[in-house]
């Protein structure tokens, strides 16, 4: 009868300490832009596996979406494709925190058929008359007769704001030509592939299965040493954000990501690391 009892005891008292490790553990949640999303991503299932404090999940929603969940408390970090704005500052207070964890390129791409039929090459004002609707089929490209299936991105996007500074001169510049919006880097890719004669902008990591076609802009490619250099113009910085001081496991997810492993994981999957 002791042993029976003893025996209970013990597995209760495993039982309470399994459970008071569920409890402790604590979650870390991260949402922002899907420039950043995929690097995010498995990121956090190699640091989840590697530790047992901190629970890290991630979900998109673009960059404004996780400035906002930062401020208001629904998320510890933001992924974000841009710095925050003099607007989120003004409607959220001063106390976002940056964290620069690698660097990326706006690809600007075009369906297989496109390229293949020598659109291979483009300038920034060429691609800037597409999205005005000033140009509006591709044999004025020397390409051929079709018409342009121009893709944008959604407002909150920090790929969108972007690409409306650097190509339409303008972060808030209204582009006329574009014919569908998209959500997400992953829907403007599956309209590229799903399309003969579209055009978009996507982050550099999307475009690494050359599934669709990757335009030089104004001569130069987006390379990872063209982007880090700053010699393609549509190069740019990523960032994790934290809202005032990053609670623990926010600040144990930055560091593992500017860790080595964090770099080899970012340089695997398309990203360039600092």
């Amino acid at each position: 009868m002791r042993k029976l009892f003893g025996a209970l005891l013990m597995a209760m008292i495993v039982c309470a300490i399994g459970t008071t490790m569920v409890v402790a553990m604590e979650d870390v949640r991260v949402a922002g832009s899907t420039t950043v999303l995929p690097l995010a991503e498995v990121g956090a299932e190699a640091f989840n596996v590697e530790q047992s404090d901190y629970k890290v999940t991630v979900t998109g929603g673009g960059t404004g979406v996780g400035m906002k969940n930062i401020a208001e408390g629904n998320s510890e970090i933001a992924m974000a494709s841009r710095e925050v704005t003099d607007e989120e500052r003004e409607k959220f207070g001063d106390k976002f925190q940056e964290n620069l964890i690698g660097y990326d390129g706006i690809v600007i791409a075009v369906s297989q058929e496109i390229y293949d039929a020598g659109v291979t090459s483009l300038s920034n004002e060429q691609v800037k008359e597409i999205y005005a609707g000033e140009i509006e089929n591709w044999e004025e490209l020397g390409g051929p007769d079709e018409e342009i299936l121009a893709i944008g991105r959604e407002q909150g996007s920090g790929t969108r704001d972007t690409f409306n500074e650097e190509i339409m001169s303008d972060k808030s510049a209204e582009t006329p030509g574009v014919s569908t919006v998209a959500g997400s880097n992953a829907e403007i890719k599956t309209a590229l592939t799903g399309s003969d004669q579209a055009i978009g902008y996507l982050g550099y990591s999307y475009v690494q299965d050359d599934s669709v076609g990757t335009i030089s802009l104004d001569g130069v490619l987006p390379t990872e040493e063209t982007i880090k250099d700053g010699s393609y113009e549509l190069a740019r910085e990523l960032y994790f954000y934290t809202y005032d001081k990053p609670t623990d496991g926010a600040q144990a997810f930055i560091d593992f990501m500017l860790s080595s492993k964090g770099r080899d994981i970012a340089t695997e999957y398309g990203f360039i690391p600092l």
